[in-house]
């Protein structure tokens, strides 16, 4: 049934997802009911399933959202540069965007376990399309003699993860500046796959 003229599903949908990103990040996703999502937006609990079929469909956009974002932010960021620009390029993008968004990072690693089978799938599929992004700089700057990496599918996990791990402990207003820890993180990378 399509929506009246003049309804707020283009206002209600976004703030569903946006509680629901919340409240998902705040107590898991296990721990939170329809009904609580609902009253976080001021709706009633049956009125969300306009908006969306169940639970995991809701967390599946959000996972979804979150990806397509940063694969398409990445596409827009990268250039045509040396292996070694590329490369540090990547690095300053991955902890900038993630940092920007901390509640959706810990969604797609701490809830992707909250996925069926088939939703499960497509986010998998769009994390090694991310990934692939920058085992290709890895093995380019392998293949022109700038970076000594045994195993570039390897490498590629072991630099995500210390990249993502930034928002597991970075706070604005602390010690360091994002662009400190950004210059401290591109050095520690640049190092690790020059050998």
């Amino acid at each position: 049934m399509a929506r009246k003229t003049g309804s707020h599903s283009e206002i209600t949908g976004p703030r569903i997802r946006a509680e629901a990103m919340k409240l998902f990040a705040r107590h898991g996703f296990a721990a939170v009911s329809m009904r609580q999502i609902a009253a976080a937006v001021g709706l009633q609990a049956g009125a969300l399933y306009l908006y969306t079929p169940d639970k995991e469909a809701l967390l599946f956009d959000l996972l979804k959202d979150h990806m397509d974002g940063l694969i398409a932010a990445w596409q827009e960021t990268r250039g045509g540069e040396s292996p070694v620009a590329a490369l540090e390029t990547f690095v300053r993008f991955h902890i900038r965007y993630n940092g920007e968004r901390p509640e959706a990072v810990f969604l797609s690693y701490m809830e992707l376990r909250n996925l069926g089978p088939e939703n499960f799938a497509v986010i998998e599929g769009l994390r090694r399309a991310y990934e692939t992004e920058l085992e290709t700089i890895l093995k380019a700057g392998q293949a022109a003699g700038a970076f000594l990496v045994p195993d570039t599918k390897l490498a590629t996990m072991a630099i995500i993860a210390m990249l993502t791990g930034v928002n597991t402990w970075f706070r604005e207003g602390g010690r360091l500046s994002r662009a400190t820890v950004e210059d401290i993180y591109w050095d520690m990378v640049r190092k690790a796959v020059s050998g």
